[in-house]
């Protein structure tokens, strides 16, 4: 009678999994909180739809920074709003529920998830590394002798990893991702432009002409925001190629860390992984050329996963269903398996 929950808790959204039906639920995680008395006005995409527009007194927070948990009673509180909406968690038949997290978590954070999960409901919990769920979700065969390597650019985190015979063989976290961009973005246009933009605003940039490989032909947007110099609105014309440099911190850092796990991989895995090319997966992954750039630097063919932001969702609930059901394989897939008994 146990049900089977998947569920994605990313820095800048929520999915959530449940087996039988897929993805039930996808949200920002995002919450509005009135900075008085603590009360949640809104959660999710009503929340977001008030960043940057709040009245004094209210905040739109991120309960959820680099990958993990930065506000505890937050994001406890989001996640039991997000759980309620995608299925009714039953007072008898408690869920088996499945959370991935980033390959470089701490003992902490782990417990604060495991927590947090308890708190809304789950018998069992489970942590799945980013990068063992997004391989299983873009389709790949991580139970294959051949190895594999994955990049999963979420929005607070990027998790390179290189799979083989279902366990992660050689791994590298940073904490940089889509929401780093979005940081780089802002930071430009205020150096270059002498402009403030905000979140929301960087982040259209980011999805509409973000670029980190030159265009055939330079795509422009118009933005507006405000004057540092006059303090009164103002509009710049921005394009495709300057995103290039505006976007080199942060990039950087990705390309590194692919490179320093490149580096480790012995002789033989690094021929399977030239054979099979690198995937990519999280949102973050379909920043125009970050593929063709990856490859051009690691000299191995690189590609975009289908439904790549949904990729980490989809591969915890497919582990869920193949791997996890079965306690036996679960301590082998599952970076952390604990049981909790209630009263």
């Amino acid at each position: 009678m146990a049900r089977y929950i998947g569920i994605d808790l990313g820095t800048s959204s929520v999915l959530i999994y449940v087996k039988g039906k897929g993805i039930v639920l996808e949200e920002p995680s995002a919450v509005a909180v009135n900075d008085e008395t603590g009360e949640i006005i809104e959660i999710g995409k009503e929340a977001l739809m008030m960043l940057g527009k709040t009245p004094s007194g209210i905040s739109v927070i991120r309960p959820m920074s680099e990958g993990v948990i930065s506000k505890y009673e937050v994001t406890l509180k989001m996640l039991q709003q997000f759980i309620k909406k995608a299925t009714p968690i039953s007072q008898i038949f408690k869920p088996i529920v499945a959370v991935c997290v980033p390959s470089g978590i701490t003992d902490v954070e782990e417990r604060a998830v495991r927590d947090a999960a308890t708190q809304v409901g789950a018998r069992y919990t489970y942590l799945i590394e980013e990068p063992l769920a997004a391989a299983i979700g873009a389709g790949l065969d991580i139970m294959s002798p051949d190895a594999q390597m994955v990049i999963d650019v979420g929005g607070g985190t990027t998790d390179v990893a290189v799979i083989s015979y279902g366990q992660i063989a050689f791994s590298e976290s940073v904490r940089v991702g889509g929401d780093k961009f979005d940081e780089a973005i802002i930071r430009y246009v205020r150096r270059k432009h002498n402009l403030l933009i905000g979140e929301r605003t960087a982040e259209k940039v980011k999805i509409e002409i973000g670029t980190v490989w030159q265009r055939e032909e330079p795509i422009t947007i118009d933005v507006k925001g405000r004057s540092l110099l006059e303090g009164l609105p103002k509009a710049v014309k921005l394009t495709s190629s300057e995103m290039v440099g505006a976007l080199e911190e942060p990039i950087t850092a990705i390309i590194e860390a692919v490179c320093s796990v490149v580096e480790k991989v012995p002789p033989e895995m690094l021929k399977d992984i030239t054979k099979n090319g690198i995937v990519m997966t999280g949102g973050g992954s379909m920043l125009y050329g970050l593929d063709h750039l990856t490859a051009n630097v690691t000299g191995i063919k690189t590609r975009v996963a289908e439904n790549a932001i949904s990729c980490v969702a989809i591969g915890t609930g497919k582990a869920l269903e193949r791997y996890l059901s079965d306690p036996e394989k679960a301590i082998r897939f599952s970076k952390v398996k604990k049981r909790y008994d209630f009263d």
